[in-house]
């Protein structure tokens, strides 16, 4: 159900209206296309973007507003020379487009996004001048349609969970680019990369942009940062000794640990974990995806400490030993 992704039960930290362009609270404006459609599409451009990892090295902290390497992905996923703006990149206004602003639908229930904004637009200083001339198609939720980059990041800074993402970098791992786009969709924190500094952001579908993505060159590195701020350091991993992660609660402060696809955890990040969570599986696969394995991770984060979940096993112990 993909409209749920805009959606939050009332009295959580994910609790707010959406606030549409016109100051006007209510629901998200209109979605062009079914959610496969935008799955499909979202991958079509990925694969047709510059492979970024042969151009573009993780930043410390990304900044906002900066000049894109060529090869690097835009806001839809197609690669760019530098320079280049993103009204550049938007699709041209057509008739069907401008008969979608002045009536509030999508021209097209293909087109990802949305068309140019009708007159006369808002008066608000987070909106890009050029998105509202020309449409918005980007990546992003309905909340953020026609807002400038710089003010996306700063509104999602406002509402970050403190929980932390870190996965290993030693082999060039496809799945890092899952990892940062689920950090995205579920408000993580930030999103650290060790190993490797250079890391295929295909999969990430640009949300590197809007994420804090941080490197350590080394394990020890990451643990000795993660004590600095005073953060459980969580392995997710299907090793001996590991706890159910459906029955076992995760700490609010904490970096979720994953490894690389294959292997799994190193025996250097094994170490330096203070807790270790596995998935329950039940087929007979030995492991699952790492890119899957990061989203449920975060998603039994958030049902615990955005939603009020309790984990399976912590409801039975209370009905155990009740006080």
């Amino acid at each position: 159900m993909p409209a749920a992704a805009d959606q939050a039960p009332s009295g959580t930290l994910a609790d707010a209206p959406v606030e549409h362009v016109d100051g006007s609270f209510g629901s998200s404006l209109p979605r062009a296309g079914s959610f496969a459609e935008r799955e499909a599409l979202e991958a079509r451009e990925a694969a047709e973007a510059e492979d970024a990892d042969e151009t573009v090295e993780t930043r410390e902290t990304r900044e906002t507003g900066e000049t894109r390497e060529t090869g690097e992905a835009d806001e839809t996923g197609e690669a760019v020379e530098p320079e280049q703006s993103a009204g550049e990149n938007s699709q041209p206004m057509t008739s069907e487009d401008l008969r979608a602003a002045n009536s509030g639908e999508p021209a097209d229930r293909h087109t990802v996004g949305v068309g140019p904004h009708g007159l006369p637009w808002p008066d608000d200083p987070r909106l890009d001048p050029e998105l509202l001339a020309e449409g918005d198609r980007r990546n992003v939720v309905d909340r953020y349609r026609y807002w400038r980059h710089k003010a996306i990041v700063e509104d999602l800074e406002s509402r970050r969970h403190p929980f932390h993402v870190a996965i290993e970098n030693w082999r060039h791992d496809l799945n890092i680019g899952a990892a940062v786009r689920n950090a995205n969709a579920f408000g993580a924190q930030a999103v650290h990369i060790v190993g490797r500094r250079r890391w295929n952001r295909r999969g990430a579908m640009v949300t590197d942009r809007y994420q804090d993505v941080r490197h350590h060159e080394r394990v020890s590195d990451l643990k000795a940062w993660a004590e600095g701020e005073d953060l459980e350091v969580v392995g997710i991993d299907n090793l001996p000794g590991a706890v159910a992660l459906e029955t076992n609660e995760l700490p609010l402060l904490c970096v979720l640990f994953f490894g690389q696809e294959g292997p799994g955890l190193s025996p250097e990040a094994v170490e330096v974990c203070d807790s270790m969570r596995c998935i329950s599986q039940f087929g007979s696969t030995r492991s699952i995806n790492a890119g899957v394995a990061s989203g449920i991770a975060m998603y039994a984060w958030v049902l615990r400490h955005v939603f009020g979940e309790e984990p399976a096993g912590a409801q039975r112990l209370r009905e155990d030993f009740p006080d």
